[in-house]
């Protein structure tokens, strides 16, 4: 038995849209302090499962356990207020144009905190001091190239001090050094802060580096579960497959109408 805490547990999660199901009876379980990683080519869903972790999204059946709160019978207010608990590192980095990057950054503290203007700034200062933004507060996205826009995205990730943050696609758009440099910022500050890091991505080499445990969904379904060795030495044909890159196999990436490439949900 695995004595670790877990901090979600997600059972028999079912999710269809127009008749398709997206998700067919997820079940997985997340632990306290780990960098886990959910993988898998576009239209498998986990785009879909992302969305139903953060509570953006309500499952057909199942549900979703954050210690022994179910967020699947929350109402909508209540979610939000949950929502406060997680930190969410979009694939865009989601910033405000017209604001600079100390604004942007201390975003969530004064929408959801009275903290003083001074303090806020203090914050704001020592968690772009931990992505390796200090100074960079007065300038705009226009000035960040990709790789600090995400770095930004992720200070402000961090700056409710959450238990969980979540990634989707960190390495998006960025080039292997910069991708190299995120990864190794999402390692850094799952030990420096003590959170537990959920990544959704399909780069190989990010999820070798950085993930505990990794998850690979396909059609919908978990294909399997394991540590980096396990998945690496994986006898899935479909695992081993989808790591490797390989056009043959028993994913046929040409047969006309196959589900895999289905981008519905990505």
């Amino acid at each position: 038995m695995d004595n670790r805490e877990r901090v979600i547990s997600v059972r028999n999660l079912e999710k269809s849209f127009s008749g398709r199901k997206v998700l067919d009876g997820i079940s997985l379980d997340i632990y306290k302090g780990e960098t886990f990683v959910i993988m898998g080519g576009s239209g498998c869903g986990k785009t879909t499962l992302l969305r139903h972790l953060i509570g953006a999204m309500k499952p057909d059946k199942g549900h979703i356990l954050y210690g022994s709160k179910d967020i699947t019978t929350l109402s909508e207010i209540e979610i939000d207020n949950f929502k406060r608990k997680f930190g969410m590192l979009f694939q865009s980095a989601a910033l405000l144009d017209s604001l600079n990057v100390e604004d942007n950054v201390s975003l969530p503290l004064k929408e959801h905190t009275k903290l003083d203007e001074n303090i806020i700034k203090i914050i704001v200062k020592m968690k772009l001091a931990l992505v390796g933004l200090r100074g960079f507060e007065k300038l705009m996205p226009s000035q960040l190239s990709g790789g600090m826009k995400k770095r930004v995205g992720l200070a402000r990730a961090i700056t409710m001090d959450p238990e969980i943050v979540f990634y989707d696609e960190p390495s998006a758009g960025l080039d292997p050094i910069v991708t190299a440099v995120i990864d190794q910022l999402i390692i850094d500050l799952s030990k420096k802060l003590l959170i537990t890091s959920i990544v959704v991505t399909h780069d190989m080499n990010s999820v070798f580096r950085i993930a505990d445990r990794i998850a690979m969904l396909h059609m919908g379904e978990i294909m399997e579960i394991g540590t980096r060795e396990q998945i690496q030495n994986s006898t899935n044909p479909i695992v081993q497959q989808f790591i490797k890159g390989d056009t043959e196999g028993p994913l046929d990436f040409f047969k006309k109408g196959d589900d895999y490439l289905t981008e519905l949900v990505e």
